[in-house]
């Protein structure tokens, strides 16, 4: 059996998940709390990654959760990228971070219109895409092609464990990025992936780890999904 690394997908669109996490693979504690797991360091290297990526994409789940800004900061930066958000039911609401300075895109598979042009008027762009046909959520897939169209190139993804479970299961994601701390969090704590159980080792999900090296108190680890052939 060998292991090779998985193309690239959709011409040149390539997310990035990034995660930070406990040394025992954990996000955040059950109450949701997670600022902060990783270093200053670790934090400052995020933005420089958030520079140097075209968008930043997260789920609405994150955004009503925790409101992020997505923004670069602590780095010198010359252009802000752009902030994506998934909202299948377009419920953002107006006084989300995210929303503030425009240069925000938001994807969704809800046509009201209403909603559409009031966040318009505050500078931000929304595309309709079509729905996956068993769940109704954003196709992934789909996405990654509006993405591709619009030039997108290097997307960096923050989010939680239902979305980076989901860009996986779709197939779209080559590399993640975990920045590892040096704590533990125990059991009831949030993990990386909201992905089904396995009855066969033979069907987990192999890296390769392209990448090792210390920032500050943790370890940033770059590594690429693997597939048989």
């Amino acid at each position: 059996m060998k292991s090779i690394s998985r193309p690239h997908h959709h011409g040149q669109t390539i997310p990035h998940p990034k995660i930070a996490a406990s040394i025992d693979g954990k996000t955040a504690l059950s109450n949701g709390e997670s600022k902060w797991i990783t270093s200053v360091a670790s934090r400052r290297d995020v933005h420089a990654m958030r520079r140097d990526s075209c968008a930043i994409l997260t789920g609405i789940g994150t955004v009503m959760t925790d409101n992020p800004t997505l923004s670069v900061r602590d780095v010198e930066c010359v252009r802000q990228p752009l902030r994506i958000v998934l909202d299948n039911q377009l419920s953002i609401t107006d006084d989300k971070a995210i929303l503030a300075g425009g240069n925000t895109l938001v994807m969704t598979t809800t046509n009201n219109q209403a909603r559409i042009t009031a966040l318009a008027a505050r500078g931000v762009e929304v595309i309709l895409v079509e729905p996956e046909l068993n769940s109704g959520k954003i196709d992934l897939n789909a996405m990654m092609l509006v993405l591709a169209h619009k030039k997108i190139n290097s997307i960096m993804v923050e989010t939680g464990a239902k979305l980076n479970a989901a860009l996986i299961a779709a197939d779209v994601v080559d590399e993640l990025v975990f920045y590892i701390a040096p704590s533990i969090l125990g059991d009831n704590a949030k993990g990386l992936f909201a992905l089904p159980a396995l009855a066969n080792l033979r069907d987990r999900i192999n890296l390769h780890f392209t990448d090792v090296r210390q920032i500050g108190a943790d370890i940033k680890i770059t590594a690429s999904i693997l597939k048989n052939s």
